[in-house]
């Protein structure tokens, strides 16, 4: 397939961009290098030393693989820009990884907030527009997020809901909760992607994706160079990659809150299998499918023992802190999410396990010196300072 990446450079965009090439595709990547410039902005960066741009990345890729990855660094958002893309390189598979990816950064004042939903909003609405007009049997899988959902109490389902009301039912989109002002733009790409296919025939595919852990593909073990980003800090890291650097490095590990908070987990390696078998298993003309791509769910609380356990057989010594909680969420919840869409087409998990664990210490501890200190505690904050609560709720 000719499969044009959006968010190249990032986390799962390069390694998804050498997943594909190495199998035989064309794939063409795009990126507007925003989550470097944001680490710029906040003086943090990624653990683990990548190459200086996109196309550093590529022609290393095709120097020891002999295969190609074609690069174009641009702005999602810049409609000259994507309609060339589409033009040019005529996509039958669009994976859409190009939009600002963290829900802290969108807190951290009235401008990060506004642009988050204006770079992730319009660069969507230019994908579907440039599928319309260009590219009208293209498929879209899309990078939603499980947080479109919150955490309701009752069974999430994949994407939709079959509701009986005043004697009448039809099948609906599941009720969303979004968190933050990032989780509602990935609210509005899934309104939106939805109605370009009830009005245009468009096909796509929304991965409501749990959060991903791991440093390693296959890939990307073959030269350093091929390595993708691990961020840590309290924007963009999540906070197995926090417990992880925190063990090795002697910091108490930082349960927000309570604990109890409880998402979908999955390794990226499970991330990688889901989009493939997303993008060779179509959906059909005018059909918005939505799976709810994780394999397991924890609790903070479960993550941050599994790590402390882990810790210990790598014979470190790891306590656990409680902070107080900079986000507004619930701490204590019921939370059950259905996700057999993926597992019914032959996804194959990889469980979150010790010996994961210990393989992302030493990687860690390889980049041990990089580590900045002061990205580490939170300090942005989803309530004004004096509204939030200076203890722990239990």
């Amino acid at each position: 397939m000719r499969i044009l990446i959006f968010g190249g450079d990032g986390y799962l965009g390069w390694p998804t961009a050498m997943y594909f090439s190495a199998r035989g595709h064309e794939v063409h990547t795009v990126d507007n290098y925003l989550r470097r410039r944001a680490h710029q902005e906040l003086h943090t960066d990624s653990l683990t030393p990548i190459l200086d741009s996109l196309p550093a990345r590529a022609d290393a890729w095709r120097q020891v693989t002999g295969y190609r990855i074609g690069v174009t660094e641009g702005d999602l958002c810049d409609w000259p820009t994507v309609e060339r893309l589409f033009q040019e390189f005529q996509p039958e598979t669009i994976i859409h990884y190009g939009e600002q990816p963290s829900a802290p950064y969108s807190y951290i004042s009235r401008e990060h907030a506004v642009f988050t939903q204006q770079n992730n909003v319009i660069s969507t609405l230019n994908a579907l527009w440039a599928m319309r007009d260009l590219a009208p049997n293209a498929h879209l899988v899309k990078l939603g997020t499980m947080g479109e959902y919150g955490t309701p109490n009752i069974d999430i389902e994949e994407g939709y809901i079959t509701i009986q009301h005043n004697g009448r039912e039809d099948r609906l989109p599941f009720p969303k909760l979004p968190g933050s002002w990032y989780h509602a733009s990935k609210v509005h790409d899934s309104t939106n992607i939805h109605l370009g296919c009830r009005v245009w025939g468009l096909r796509a595919t929304d991965l409501n994706q749990g959060v991903v852990y791991g440093i390693e593909t296959d890939e990307s073990k073959l030269d350093p160079r091929f390595a993708t980003r691990f961020d840590y800090d309290e924007v963009f890291g999540t906070a197995l990659n926090r417990f992880c650097l925190q063990a090795v490095i002697g910091h108490p590990l930082t349960v927000y809150g309570a604990g109890g908070q409880t998402r979908g987990y999955l390794n990226i390696l499970d991330t990688l299998q889901c989009v493939e078998l997303a993008s060779v298993n179509p959906p059909a003309e005018g059909e918005f499918r939505v799976f709810n791509q994780f394999t397991e769910q924890f609790a903070i609380n479960e993550l941050a023992d599994i790590v402390q356990r882990a810790g210990a057989d790598s014979g470190l010594e790891v306590t656990i802190d409680h902070v107080p909680n900079p986000r507004v969420e619930a701490e204590h919840h019921y939370y059950n999410a259905k996700h057999s869409h993926l597992l019914d087409l032959g996804l194959k998990p990889h469980t979150l396990s010790e010996t994961l664990v210990e393989s992302v210490f030493a990687r860690i501890q390889e980049h041990k010196d990089r580590v900045i200190g002061d990205a580490i505690m939170p300090r942005t904050r989803w309530r004004p300072l004096d509204q939030v609560p200076q203890s722990i709720s239990g």
